[in-house]
């Protein structure tokens, strides 16, 4: 089946909103804002198609030539790109076209406009008012002023090898966590992940097999699903004060990440749920996340960030895997304070307490309601 996968990504807004959505004849990204549930910057993801035969990355970002230089600044970033030897007489003879996050670049050549670079995924987002450009010889100097001038930008646009990059500065070394209902995606997506990132790949399968000395399948005819549930829960747990380790968790209903009380030790990482749909556009991949998350009866719902996938292709696995990058970098991006939450989570034991974590000696049998020491 052809691999596809479509991202949205989400700011904290306090109300539902739907960007516009243009008919491309190429992948767009597409924007959902969603309200946070249960007090938690939350980030969840849902559908845009990206065509099998498409040796792209994801996002589609062309660019006729790598002919440009990049500079990140404290405040703005600069773009060099070459003229290529093009007579530029008139500033008509350009057309420099920055919106929020996309840059579209043309120069007139023999009476018709030739493209040199066009993205829709810029690294970060800009203040397109504050676009100036002149030319500097023979290169076309774009300056961009960023609307979050801490984020550094590793590229111009938003690829693989810049998101890889920048989420290194954004995690701060948490460790991610993957679910959803096939271990096999699970794991390909995780070792995809942890090259990237330079982070250690594990999973919770090899683990539990190499600890029983047998495989899950066997352990499953030799016990129950819920003795199997119970062992991942306990690595889970033991892997929860890992730094930069990109984690796959066991598919179904088998895996402790398919329990919701089972979520304790997952909150300590970022978690993304791979999730497939049978969804055919956007609109109808949107209203399928957003009823999951809604309802919570899928205890995936949980997880930081829904990357919604229609079908599998092994060959596509770092399309897949370039969409969670992005999605967590949305996330990180609408409160900076998450991995320092995270950490402060594991350090006062990964009691289930996520988002609303108590003060050191809450005791988390004594309810909600309880004060530190558990005294009312």
């Amino acid at each position: 089946m052809a691999a596809a996968t479509a991202t949205w990504s989400s700011a904290l807004m306090n109300t539902l909103q739907l960007s516009s959505l243009r008919k491309l004849s190429r992948p767009n990204w597409v924007c959902l804002p969603t309200t946070p549930s249960h007090g938690c910057c939350r980030l969840k993801t849902t559908l845009t198609r990206v065509s099998s035969s498409s040796s792209q990355s994801f996002p589609t970002v062309p660019i006729s030539l790598k002919n440009y230089e990049f500079l990140d600044g404290s405040t703005e970033v600069e773009l060099r790109l070459q003229l290529g030897g093009r007579n530029i007489t008139n500033s008509r003879d350009i057309f420099v076209d920055a919106n929020g996050s996309s840059l579209t670049i043309k120069v007139q050549n023999s009476g018709s406009f030739v493209t040199l670079m066009e993205t829709n995924r810029l690294f970060g987002k800009i203040k397109p008012a504050e676009t100036i450009w002149y030319i500097d010889e023979d290169q076309l100097v774009i300056n961009l002023k960023k609307q979050d001038p801490d984020l550094k930008w590793p590229d111009i646009v938003e690829s693989w090898e810049s998101l890889t990059v920048g989420s290194m500065q954004l995690l701060k070394g948490t460790s991610v966590y993957i679910v959803g209902d096939s271990t096999e995606i699970n794991l390909k997506v995780a070792q995809e992940l942890a090259v990237g990132l330079g982070y250690t790949p594990l999973s919770t399968k090899e683990l539990l097999e190499a600890f029983a000395k047998q495989s899950i399948d066997s352990l499953l005819l030799a016990e129950d699903s819920e003795s199997v549930v119970e062992a991942e829960s306990a690595i889970l747990q033991s892997l929860s004060s890992h730094a930069r380790a990109v984690i796959a968790t066991l598919g179904g209903q088998h895996g402790a990440a398919g329990r919701a009380h089972k979520w304790r030790y997952l909150y300590a990482g970022f978690t993304i749920w791979l999730s497939q749909t049978d969804a055919t556009d956007e609109d109808s991949a949107k209203e399928e996340a957003r009823s999951h998350i809604k309802d919570g009866r899928v205890a995936y719902s949980n997880a930081d960030v829904v990357v919604k996938l229609q079908g599998w292709d092994p060959d596509h696995v770092k399309t897949v895997a370039q969409a969670c990058l992005s999605a967590l970098k949305q996330l990180v991006l609408s409160d900076k304070k998450l991995p320092g939450k995270k950490s402060l989570y594991i350090r006062l034991g990964c009691r289930g307490d996520w988002p609303n974590i108590k003060p050191p000696g809450w005791d988390p049998s004594a309810g909600d309601d309880a004060s530190p020491g558990g005294s009312r």
